[in-house]
């Protein structure tokens, strides 16, 4: 059994190296999580442990990568990419011919990518502004590659992928520089950084999953003020805010929050 002294301390040192304060994760479901990993490297303990990563670089960011779940592909979810596509970004069009949109939580660029994809074929001569962010550094560099599996391609019509990715050696395809140059990529802690304002979307999607009721709470509410009045967020399917009038936003469609015109 781990003493709750050596746990506060792991979340200190953590929160030290990282910028990952632990305390705004749900404590039972994200302890159970880091033990099987400690676990399964032969750490006894949770301050063995954060001494085995603090000397081990590789591991490190292995931990990294798993507290932070790095899953993803492009169109995600794809009946409520189609809602996007064919509702949510026309009425979003019809106001403001040049949008400004943030992923956050982008991971490996799939989501980001997707929107550039969508915004390219629903207006080709604007270049809307997407930024992306995520805490995991590497992540961001596999980002700004552009390179991916087939198996993250899975959702994309052969029509766009013939049109936006180039097949490479080994399996992989690349994204177009088009699309590439249509995102801007930076390193953003969500429960730690200043905020933008002045958005006409907001995707938050399978990011909140371990976040304590209050961070969640939080970070909605940040997005809110985030939005341009008529704004957009758009979260996980498991992830429906059940308050979203006390923050006040209005009902959209499942899973779209509107802030109000």
């Amino acid at each position: 059994m781990q003493s709750e002294r050596d746990w506060e301390q792991f979340k200190q040192k953590l929160f030290a190296k990282s910028g990952i304060n632990l305390n705004d994760y749900k404590p039972t479901q994200m302890q159970r999580r880091i033990t099987n990993f400690m676990t399964r490297h032969g750490a006894a303990g949770y301050l063995d442990f954060y001494a085995l990563i603090d000397r081990n670089p590789g591991l490190y960011k292995e931990f990294i990568d798993f507290l932070t779940i790095n899953v993803t592909e492009f169109f995600r979810t794809p009946e409520k990419f189609a809602e996007l596509e064919t509702k949510v970004l026309p009425d979003l069009l019809a106001r403001s011919a040049r949008l400004s949109v943030w992923s956050a939580g982008c991971s490996t660029g799939a989501e980001p990518y997707s929107l550039a994809i969508i915004l390219a074929d629903l207006t080709p001569t604007t270049r809307h502004r997407i930024l992306a962010t995520d805490l995991d550094v590497e992540m961001l560099a596999k980002a700004k590659k552009g390179q991916y599996a087939a198996n993250e391609l899975k959702n994309i019509p052969p029509a766009r992928l013939q049109k936006y990715f180039m097949p490479q050696v080994g399996g992989l395809f690349e994204i177009s520089s088009d699309i590439r140059g249509r995102v801007e990529f930076r390193r953003h802690n969500l429960l730690r950084d200043s905020f933008e304002s002045g958005f006409d979307l907001i995707v938050c999607r399978n990011v909140v999953i371990y976040f304590t009721e209050e961070a969640k709470d939080a970070l909605y509410r940040r997005f809110f003020a985030a939005l341009k009045p008529g704004g957009v967020l758009f979260v996980g399917g498991t992830e429906a805010i059940l308050n979203f009038r006390d923050i006040g936003f209005v009902s959209y469609l499942p899973f779209f929050y509107r802030k109000p015109l």
